[in-house]
């Protein structure tokens, strides 16, 4: 299927302690205001935070499984944090096409997530090289 302007795809995620836990572990990232209580109860956030980037990661689902699919490449990511996500937030994540160099399969989308309740966490833009159709 051809990539067009304005093709979208999401995917919804509730962030769990185990999300968090594996991310940490995977990534080395033990920062204690995303695992410890007692810390993460001292910050401005008054509890425990997600990694930025464990959210950032449903965009890579997206782009890597349902648009532009499997064989995606990623080139680069922008983002900026917009809110913190919490332990048991529900995240949309979203993609949409907003240019697209066909000749060399270039894909740049705008990127977002939100939560349960609307609040967009983080914005950005993604540039991929699609697969081959």
């Amino acid at each position: 299927m051809p990539l067009k302007i304005g093709d979208k795809a999401s995917r919804t995620h509730t962030i769990t302690d185990a999300m968090i836990r594996a991310f940490a572990d995977a990534s080395g990232d033990t920062n204690p205001v995303h695992l410890d209580d007692d810390y993460a109860a001292g910050t401005r956030f008054g509890r425990r935070i997600a990694h930025g980037m464990l959210t950032t990661s449903i965009i890579s689902a997206i782009l890597g499984n349902d648009l532009p699919g499997e064989g995606t490449i990623y080139l680069s990511q922008h983002v900026k944090f917009k809110a913190p996500v919490f332990v048991g937030d529900t995240i949309t994540a979203a993609v949409e096409l907003s240019a697209y160099r066909e000749d060399k399969r270039i894909a740049t989308f705008i990127t977002t997530a939100t939560n349960q309740d609307g609040t967009l966490v983080l914005e950005g833009e993604a540039v991929v090289i699609a697969p081959s159709a």
